[in-house]
């Protein structure tokens, strides 16, 4: 369910990139990815129109709570919807756009290109704030492009592989045992792991997450999606062996296509998730879904283990949204203060506490950390607020996510950027269904990209 609403929602925010070339050819096209960033004032006032936090929960709404009272004086109005790329198009055309906005960081290259969203090196500098010793480095190169950076970072999800000790031991598998720098001995547990009926899994010896994950796969095996200057490398042969791993491992366990209707059945957010019933014996899994499987924690034996690069170092990607000011705003000082201020250490300080406080009325609930794209904020909130549970196997889950936290790796900042991410599902698609060699998949997908690269350069 979740990769394929994913694949959905990449196909819709392509189509409306493709849109916003247009509307943006009276306005300057590409030219502001180098141009002068503009110059901002630190004395917020007036009106501020927000899009962003849909839905928010006690770390979202701590968080504006501590906004709004920095900004005193401002009238804050938050469109509180998710980012949506056809509503976007809709409102830079009518010239009605938001004053800030919140995307995720795969979006905010191709915005930038188009010159339709200002560089904030200035906004940072203004309040006092150096992104490039700030935030984690693939945090911030994944919202720099052409040297200038575009958006306000806010959160940092690591990929790691959580393990289900129930399936394991009874197969007879141990943790060292699931290492993707050693494709032959992770299959092999995989094969043991794994059970089926009627030709159909029952129990994936180890789940991918193949659609979800693909650039986490190519980039391990030592690929690359984009040069330095965001253009597209699709096409590029060290892609190839990520994608023969992958492959295999789907093979042996009753093949892609079984594998995803399966997953996709999965109980992801309940009680019977994919844990709990046994449906997997290992499983590569966001930082998030620690917390999602905490409430289940009695009910189930997990542990976790990086995902391991090629050279076999842990490795992992970065991951998150951030907040970005358009062009055409009408009080961009405003915007950058809220948005600075929303991602502050005073603001995560508040967001640590609120949750602290909702755990602590939640019987058997424990904390398993906040990972906002800053280290120094990270490592406080950790020494502060996670403390041992008493679930010896989820302490070492989370510690394993804050280990590979520094580690990781930009998926590289690209005016095509969505395109890449939906050209990877198809890649994925056509490969691990047998339709195609990796790099026949490879090269078509470098020329969709590349076109939509040329596009939104223009």
């Amino acid at each position: 369910m979740r990769t394929r609403s994913a694949a959905l929602a990449a196909v819709a925010v392509t189509a409306a990139a493709v849109l916003l070339a247009g509307c943006s050819s009276g306005s300057g096209g590409g030219s502001g990815s180098s141009s002068t960033p503009p110059s901002f004032g630190t004395k917020a006032s007036g009106t501020l129109n927000a899009w962003g936090f849909n839905s928010p929960d006690e770390v979202g709404t701590s968080r504006l709570a501590y906004a709004k009272k920095k900004l005193d004086g401002v009238d804050i109005k938050i469109d509180q919807t998710a980012f949506d790329a056809q509503k976007f198009t809709t409102r830079v055309a009518s010239g009605n756009v938001p004053d800030v906005v919140q995307m995720d960081a795969n979006l905010v290259a191709t915005y930038a290109a188009q010159g339709l969203i200002m560089p904030l090196d200035k906004c940072f500098s203004a309040h006092d704030v150096d992104p490039s010793s700030y935030y984690y480095p693939s945090v911030n190169d994944d919202v720099t492009y052409k040297g200038q950076i575009y958006a306000v970072p806010q959160f940092y999800q690591p990929p790691a592989i959580i393990l289900n000790k129930k399936v394991m031991d009874a197969a007879g598998v141990t943790p060292a045992q699931i290492n993707t720098s050693k494709p032959d001995e992770l299959i092999a547990a995989a094969k043991k792991m794994y059970k089926a009926s009627g030709g159909n899994p029952t129990t994936l010896g180890f789940n991918p997450v193949a659609s979800g994950q693909p650039g986490l796969w190519i980039l391990g095996y030592g690929g690359r999606l984009t040069d330095a200057n965001g253009k597209p490398t699709l096409d590029d042969p060290k892609n190839e062996k990520g994608l023969e791993v992958l492959k295999k491992i789907t093979d042996a366990q009753g093949g892609y296509a079984k594998i995803k209707s399966f997953s996709d059945s999965f109980d992801m957010f309940g009680a019977d998730n994919e844990f709990a019933k046994n449906q997997v014996g290992a499983e590569i899994d966001n930082q998030w879904y620690v917390n999602v499987l905490a409430p289940y924690a009695s009910k189930l034996d997990i542990t976790a283990v990086p995902f391991y690069a090629a050279d076999g170092k842990p490795f992992t990607v970065a991951n998150g949204q951030g907040f970005v000011i358009p062009t055409a705003a009408k009080n961009k000082d405003a915007a950058c203060a809220w948005a600075v201020d929303l991602t502050s250490p005073g603001a995560w300080d508040a967001a640590g506490a609120a949750r602290a406080a909702k755990i602590a009325k939640t019987p058997g609930a424990f904390n398993t950390g906040l990972f906002t794209g800053i280290p120094s904020v990270d490592k406080k909130l950790r020494a502060q607020y996670v403390k041992p549970s008493g679930n010896e196997g989820f302490d070492q889950t989370i510690a394993t996510f804050y280990d590979i936290v520094g580690d990781g790796k930009s998926f590289g900042a690209s005016p095509a950027g969505q395109q890449i991410n939906t050209e990877l599902q198809n890649v994925i698609s056509s490969v691990l269904l047998g339709k195609s060699s990796p790099a026949d998949a490879l090269k078509k997908a470098q020329a969709s990209a590349q076109r939509a690269y040329q596009q939104a350069t223009k």
